[in-house]
């Protein structure tokens, strides 16, 4: 059967939503919704659907959303944050500016409207996990440019980080991001070069990761945290494995760490309420269940 086959056969005539990309088989996001279909006891369906980075597999993906009427919409991870935008027939003004679609809703009329809630996980679970983390403290530092990225520079800009160094193994796209969200109010995104990151750590409050390096599958980060200050907090948005190489290294000596099960827990609020008409929160017992599945 073609994947779009196994998730009907799966939901079995029931609503349902997935997470859509390449590959897919490690995402945790099954187990976040799967929590809350069981706890408020809804008759719903969230799986996996790989769909290869192609754009004919994409334009395939939308015309199975808008045909199958149990179809609710899906979820998106990389590499399709991007390249779904033109084929969705509406977008979000919050994610038309950030510029990456991480959430598809299906519409009562069909039609399918792009949304970006990392932007929201992402602070979130950085208040959550950091309480004492102060925005206009000092400069963060943001490795990537993709389109998580963008939702993570987006936030913090709006949350008054004073300056945001953004690297990137392509430079080019850190500029093209810098351009989009450099803030009108004389505060700075600086563009450095990536065989310069662990220099660039120097008066850092906050380091985030956003590239898919550390992800199961993918090559490690490497990345030396000597100058890096101790009282900064480590932000690594991977959530497969949830400890990466970089936490372990920040938390061994000593900085305040965040893990990627976080930010994906608050992203899924938007799409499950859409999709399910059930408002939902994040606790800790549903953070234990997902770790559990």
């Amino acid at each position: 059967m073609s994947p779009f086959e196994t998730l009907l056969a799966e939901a079995d005539g029931r609503p349902f939503a997935a997470i859509v990309g390449w590959p897919v088989e490690h995402s945790r996001s099954p187990a976040l919704h799967g929590y809350w279909l069981k706890k408020h006891d809804i008759d719903g369906y969230y799986g996996r659907l790989p769909v290869e980075p192609k754009p004919e597999a994409l334009k395939a993906l939308v015309a199975f959303l808008k045909a199958t009427a149990n179809a609710r919409g899906c979820n998106l991870t990389l590499p399709h944050k991007v390249d779904i935008m033109p084929l969705l027939d509406r977008i979000h003004p919050d994610a038309e500016r950030i510029g990456a679609v991480n959430t598809v809703i299906k519409q009562p009329d069909g039609s399918l409207e792009g949304r970006n809630s990392d932007a929201f996980g992402f602070l979130a679970a950085l208040k959550q996990g950091a309480p004492q983390w102060a925005a206009a403290a000092g400069p963060v530092v943001v490795l990537g440019a993709g389109g998580a990225a963008r939702a993570v520079v987006a936030s913090l800009i709006d949350a008054g980080v004073p300056e945001l160094r953004l690297i990137n193994r392509t430079q080019e796209a850190a500029v093209n991001l810098g351009v989009a969200f450099t803030p009108n109010d004389g505060r700075q995104i600086m563009i450095e070069r990536w065989d310069e990151r662990s220099q660039m750590l120097d008066d850092a409050t906050l380091l985030v990761n956003t590239t898919s390096l550390g992800m199961k599958g993918q090559p490690p980060l490497e990345l030396d945290l000597a100058r890096l200050p101790i009282s900064a907090v480590v932000d690594d948005i991977v959530s497969v494995p949830l400890e990466t190489a970089l936490l372990a290294s920040a938390r061994a000596r000593g900085n305040t760490c965040i893990d990627g099960l976080g930010m994906l827990l608050h992203q899924g609020r938007m799409g499950f309420e859409a999709w399910f008409g059930h408002d939902v929160e994040v606790t800790e017992e549903q953070r234990q269940a997902v770790l559990a599945a």
